[in-house]
């Protein structure tokens, strides 16, 4: 025993590490994730949220700027700086486990504890707590005040008290941070503070006896709460101008049931003693205020967009309900599939029409109307151009492209009046910072175009000639998207767009050929992004310092620059072999934070200021990485079958030993590879495996890139794929008798085709997957009510035409007619309410494995979408993936599950997760 104890003492100075556990599904709930971190204003604290990646309570986390802990705070979430940064307030909520247990005793919502709002005094270190807490804001941009909502205890004192609820109200408070002092008003609806100057108003139903419902105002000077307008009824869309001293809300003060309601919107400025009516139906010709819309200001306050929409067709409630007819009927003349319209009923019956309230002139304009689905004004609301479009004659379109054209049209802010300028515009239009050009993309012709509003004439402005400014490697049967606009430049002169790698100067006008004004990324293969650190930056000017990103290609490592826009070239700031990302800069000092990673570093939160001079860790999120064994990733490369040079990542497991065989597990989804550097922690994924959790438990995973061509997906799979795989087997580490495959909807399918053709893998996990393009072809994805042909015709599946074009190519391309050919162990994985993938594809594709006697599997978390979205059906989904894995790739015993299933009466109680010694 001595020699023992003798020897467990010196075996660390002889070098030896402390030996590293696996990761198992328990470390879900011990790593946590970044939720929401923002910097104060002045640039001296950071605060941070942190969430488990399963079960457990947040957490919120303030930092000085250096990194040094100032305060953490258990059960805490939704921080916010006052403006002077001398504050943070955020929200407490109950303990999770607490919480549980009062859920488990059946305790009623109503009756179940709710959020405290916490106020922490930066400077003193105290805090204080208000419980009860419905809501709470804090200015942007005035200080010493924060607004809330709370529901306070109940006084027995007062029996006849009006009862504080969700219907009637609760307490709204405003509370002076500097001094302390609070004003309170009761039975609050709705409230609403001003970005800019001191100012709150609030919707109130009143206390049936000193208060009257309606709206009124706090007055910051005199500390009292005024009228604005008094009536019973209802109140909604309160809105402010930026400074303050305008608000607009809309009012039904109509007691009755009845249907038609009569909104009014009302203006108001604070120097009157209540507010004015300025629409209203009888003055709107046969139509009403939008309730649905908030009504909102120009910048400069002189506009008050509010809208406008047709009276809705409504039921005639004296039929019972056996005399209501409910059919569909589906016309083919029908702009939209009766599906698509019922999926968009919601958004129907709340689209208006823009108007405009002139507050100088007491003038109206109409700019909307029922062709139009979108109008857009200049310069936030205060330009002197505007523009309409218009999609009502290529609505149809969508159902086999999965798109739809606009005509476009110029408005006049005088009168209203709308002259076309182009047609079948396709594309997101929108317009400069000053209103001097509408400009799009489009699609069609792979390139940029402007309207000019000073000679009313389109533009096309870049020709691909020098460079494609449209997506190189697109490969689907459908037209390339661009790689994006970077900004504009001050009074609209120049336009910033991004090539593959550069950036580039253009003349909206036409008149001065574009030049680049990044070095020349093409040739390093290194692409330049804008990193903006200004939110509210509406163009960029002359001699202004940017940030700017840059990813090498290549081997996938980023770099961070400076550049003067218009000077000089980029100075590089930081480089590695790390994905920088998360960038938030204090708004009045040159401090920021941001955040790198890579498969071993967890992006934790770094702070420096903008020229990355000195940078200094703040957060220590997951320490306990270093107890677990990891692994590590690295680029591999190999040749098609076609030809191609291909790339993709491998990860290993930790003290990765090239002479020993590994079980390897193939994932895959299109094109992964750029995406090396990204950090993997242990997470239960709702539809893929987790690299880090695998990689600790000895496995080998391999995510190969895929080429395609239009109109054989299957094929192009296979011919990427399969020889990554044997390519990977050849070098001697992968035990070929070992190797699975997993993937998810369209990696689904390609696992479904692949494994079809070959017996490579010894299993695979097929989640959601397509097996039958020719029973999905016509259907409706019904998470948007759309047909399902786009899809197959010009997107993902890339079959390139419809089906009686190409009936050969969707039967080559369908799993199901060749599933007899199947030697692999299948998981399934498709849920019932899945609006991407027809829930009937994953039965199809299990039905016929069954019939066959081949070894398969279906779960279907009830309920659930494309993938399980509820923490504990990704858990439960992690946890069988990983059974199915083990057993049949490390030899692990089966599951239950996998032995006997889980029976319909035993659904929800047992989970057949025991393992089977010796099965």
């Amino acid at each position: 025993m001595k020699k023992l104890i003798l020897l467990l003492t010196i075996l660390p100075f002889l070098g030896f590490s402390q030996i590293k556990k696996e990761l198992d599904h328990s470390a879900y709930n011990e790593w946590r994730s970044v939720e929401k971190q923002l910097v104060s204003n002045d640039g001296t604290h950071i605060a941070y949220t942190l969430k488990p990646n399963g079960y457990g309570n947040e957490s919120l986390m303030l930092h000085q700027f250096d990194g040094t802990l100032v305060l953490e705070h258990d059960r805490s979430y939704s921080p916010s700086f006052t403006n002077n940064s001398q504050f943070l307030l955020f929200k407490v909520s109950p303990d999770f486990d607490e919480l549980r247990d009062l859920k488990r005793k059946k305790t009623k919502e109503k009756d179940l504890p709710g959020d405290t709002l916490a106020i922490y005094n930066i400077a003193s270190g105290s805090i204080e707590k208000i419980s009860g807490l419905k809501s709470y804001k804090v200015p942007k941009e005035w200080d010493n005040y924060v607004v809330y909502l709370y529901e306070p205890a109940p006084d027995t004192t007062k029996k006849k008290e009006k009862k504080r609820s969700k219907k009637n109200g609760y307490d709204l408070v405003v509370k002076n941070l500097n001094d302390n002092s609070d004003f309170t008003f009761s039975y609050v609806l709705d409230f609403e503070i001003a970005e800019e100057g001191a100012a709150l108003a609030l919707t109130t139903t009143g206390n049936d006896s000193t208060i009257a419902a309606g709206v009124y105002r706090f007055d910051f000077d005199d500390k009292i709460f005024k009228p604005i307008y008094r009536s019973k009824g209802e109140y909604s869309q309160l809105a402010w101008d930026k400074k303050g001293n305008q608000l607009s809300f809309i009012s039904d003060t109509d007691t009755t049931k009845a249907l038609k309601r009569d909104y009014h919107l009302h203006y108001y400025k604070t120097e009157w003693d209540s507010s004015k009516t300025i629409a209203k139906n009888e003055t709107l010709d046969n139509l009403i205020v939008n309730n649905d819309f908030k009504p909102n200001f120009s910048e400069s306050g002189k506009r008050l967009f509010f809208e406008v929409k047709e009276f809705p067709v409504l039921q005639d409630t004296s039929l019972l309900d056996e005399e209501i007819v409910n059919v569909e009927v589906w016309n083919y003349q029908d702009q939209r599939l009766f599906t698509h319209q019922e999926n968009e009923k919601k958004d129907d019956l709340k689209f208006g029409y823009l108007n405009y309230y002139d507050v100088e002139s007491n003038k109206q304009i109409k700019l909307g109307g029922p062709d139009y689905s979108r109008v857009i004004v200049s310069d936030e609301g205060d330009g002197n151009t505007a523009l309409a479009m218009s999609d009502y004659n290529y609505r149809k379109l969508i159902t086999w492209e999965g798109y739809t054209l606009n005509d476009l049209y110029r408005i006049n802010l005088s009168t209203g009046e709308k002259t076309k300028v182009a047609d079948g515009v396709r594309g997101f239009v929108q317009l400069s910072p000053k209103g001097k050009y509408g400009y799009w993309y489009n699609n069609s012709d792979s390139s940029w175009f402007t309207y000019s509003f000073s000679d009313d004439q389109v533009r096309q402005i870049t020709t691909n000639r020098e460079v494609p400014f449209f997506n190189e490697i697109h490969d689907t049967p459908s037209d390339p998207w661009p790689y994006g606009l970077m900004s504009w430049t001050e009074n609209d002169e120049r336009v910033l767009i991004y090539d593959r790698y550069d950036i580039w100067e253009l003349d909206p006008s036409g008149k001065v050929a574009g030049k680049r004004i990044t070095p020349n990324g093409r040739a390093e293969k290194l692409t330049y992004r804008y990193v903006k650190l200004d939110k509210e930056e509406r163009f960029i000017k002359k001699n202004q310092k940017l940030l700017l990103s840059g990813f090498y290609e290549t081997d996938k490592r980023e770099a961070l620059f400076s550049f003067t826009y218009g000077k000089n070239k980029p100075t590089k700031l930081i480089s590695g072999d790390f994905q920088y990302s998360s960038f938030a800069k204090a708004r009045d000092s040159k401090n920021l934070i941001f955040t790198q990673e890579n498969f071993q570093t967890f992006p934790d939160i770094l702070a420096t200021e903008v020229s990355f001079g000195s940078i200094k860790k703040v957060s220590d999120i997951n320490p306990q990485q270093k107890e677990y064994k990891w692994g590590t990733i690295e680029l591999v490369n190999w040749t098609s079958l076609d030809g191609q040079k291909m790339e993709g990542m491998l990860v290993k497991p930790e003290g990765f030993d090239p002479s020993k065989k590994y079980p390897m597990i193939v994932n895959f989804y299109e094109k992964s590879s750029n995406g090396l550097n990204r950090h993997r922690e242990p997470y239960p994924g709702r539809s893929t495996i987790t690299y880090s959790f695998y990689a600790s438990r000895g496995y080998l995973i391999f995510n190969p890139n895929v080429n395609y061509k239009t109109g054989y997906p299957g094929e192009d799979a296979y011919n990427c794929v399969i020889p990554g795989v044997t390519s990977l087997i050849e070098k001697g580490f992968v035990d070929e008798d070992n190797v699975g495959v997993q993937g998810h909807s369209w990696g689904g399918y390609q696992i479904a085709h692949l494994i079809n053709e070959t017996n490579i893998f010894k299993c695979a996990e097929s989640g959601a997957p397509v097996v039958n393009m020719i029973s999905a072809y016509g259907g409706i994805r019904w998470g948007s009510g759309l047909s399902r042909m786009f899809q197959y015709e010009r997107t993902q599946s890339r079959i390139g035409g419809s089906l009686w074009e190409y009936p050969l190519r969707y039967i080559e391309n369908s799993p199901i007619f060749f599933v007899d050919k199947v030697q692999t162990p299948v998981l399934i994985m498709h849920n019932d309410e899945d609006g991407a993938v027809p829930w009937y594809q994953g039965i199809e594709y299990f039905g016929a494995l069954r019939r066959l006697g081949k070894p398969a599997w279906l779960l279907n978390y009830r309920g659930e979408p494309h993938w399980p979205v509820k923490v504990q059906n990704r858990i439960d989904f992690n946890i069988r993936m990983a059974q199915f894995f083990d057993y049949y790739l490390k030899g692990a015993p089966m599951p239950k599950w996998m032995r006997d299933g889980v029976p319909a009466t035993e659904l929800g109680i047992n989970q057949g997760y025991e393992l089977l010694e010796g099965e």
